[in-house]
């Protein structure tokens, strides 16, 4: 889903690739011909680029139509048929070991209250699982159990990526994780600082176990630190300002990587 936030993602992934083309890192693809990572990520962010201007459409009601749905469904302001129609039009294969390297995706069970890795199987299902904001976008269910978005269990996954064998690990992230924390005032104040508090904990606290073998780097999102009750950050689809986020983290990110 591209908005404000997820654009510093893209931003980032354009800058690592500059990076990886000027010293020729190869992959193994597991299907296809060998590619460098710089081609295949140049790839991504093609498509990334592509899907733009209909992934802004994807929660593009009317208040009053979101309203509506939510009394329709009492869980969710959306449905997710759009962004899944966008999947099946742009991703080039349907499942996740047809990819051209290995990727895996982390959503949460909401029955085990567990992280769960889709690592094979359909791209559709895993992508909706992961996408699964709660209260944006309903729950998915897959053979029996319902999953939302991973990042409510495993927001940044530097240790799923110990475990797989990575030593040099780069943290693409949607920023906030580094706006200084304060004791709630509001009633809304409260989730969001348990939330905040949950996810950069066990970010932390991963960060500290990775060990000196292995190389950790959070790439910089372009904005300065900001209020971490700042309502704004509930707009998921504003999207007037997506241009300046991609400038500023593709800019920051660049000079981070030197």
């Amino acid at each position: 889903m591209i908005n404000s936030t997820q654009n510093h993602l893209l931003s980032q992934m354009q800058a690592l690739e500059s990076l990886a083309r000027g010293q020729d890192v190869k992959v193994e693809p597991k299907l296809q011909q060998n590619n460098s990572f710089g081609e295949l990520m140049q790839q991504a962010i093609d498509q990334v680029n592509a899907t733009q201007m209909e992934a802004s459409s994807l929660f593009g009601e009317s208040l009053l139509r979101r309203v509506r749905h939510l009394f329709d469904h009492w869980t969710h302001f959306h449905t997710n048929e759009p962004l899944k129609k966008l999947i099946e039009q742009w991703v080039p294969y349907s499942k996740l070991e047809e990819a051209h390297i290995e990727i895996q995706t982390c959503a949460a069970c909401i029955e085990t209250s567990t992280e769960h890795w889709f690592t094979e199987g359909s791209v559709v299902d895993a992508v909706l699982a992961s996408c699964a904001l709660p209260g944006v976008l309903p729950p998915v269910e897959i053979e029996g159990s319902h999953y939302i978005d991973g990042g409510v269990v495993n927001s940044i996954p530097v240790s799923r990526a110990i475990e797989l064998g990575a030593t040099d690990i780069y943290v693409l992230h949607v920023g906030h994780i580094d706006d200084p924390l304060k004791a709630p005032r509001h009633p809304w104040d409260v989730a969001m600082v348990s939330f905040e508090i949950a996810r950069r904990h066990r970010f932390h606290s991963e960060l500290e176990t990775a060990g000196d073998a292995v190389d950790v780097h959070v790439l910089p999102t372009g904005k300065p630190p900001g209020r971490y009750n700042d309502l704004a950050k509930l707009r998921y689809n504003y999207d007037k300002a997506i241009r300046a986020h991609i400038d500023a983290a593709e800019k920051a990110t660049l000079e981070f990587l030197g």
